[in-house]
């Protein structure tokens, strides 16, 4: 499986792409590989499913939603508030050729778990490295 490249902020990391104010937050999320797929595991917890919209288009994988403010939160006096609230989005970049048809997703407790399945098992080819200085091409390790 090749590596996919990220933008925005650390790598390890997914990202709400450039500062976007309508996003208040990013959902934390495990990326890995299977042997026969992508697997993307994000939490949402307190969430439901319908509260969260996941889309797939030129090569980007985005969910998005929004966590609502509990009823009655807004009158209460709140002396610790750290869970967080309000509109999120979390993309990821998929190789350009990767069919929708291959992306799945399920829901339950609160984790979502998108399967990409076959994602970037492109051929791969070594590409010969030209010496336009007329001799071989000399690699140097170091």
């Amino acid at each position: 499986m090749r590596a996919l490249g990220r933008t925005g902020r650390d790598p390890a990391h997914a990202h709400a792409g450039p500062h976007d104010p309508s996003t208040a937050w990013v959902p934390t999320a495990d990326v890995f590989a299977r042997t026969d797929a992508l697997v993307i595991r994000i939490e949402l917890p307190g969430m439901a499913p319908d509260d969260i919209d996941i889309h797939y288009a030129a090569g980007v994988l985005t969910v998005s939603g929004e966590r609502r403010t509990e009823l009655g939160a807004e009158e209460a006096t709140f002396y610790v508030r750290e869970r967080l609230r309000g509109a999120f989005r979390w993309t990821m970049p998929l190789p350009q050729d990767t069919p929708a048809s291959a992306i799945t997703a399920e829901f339950s407790a609160g984790l979502v778990e998108i399967t990409v399945r076959d994602a970037g098992r492109g051929e791969h080819t070594r590409i010969e490295l030209q010496d336009r200085s007329g001799g071989p091409a000399q690699r140097r390790l170091g």
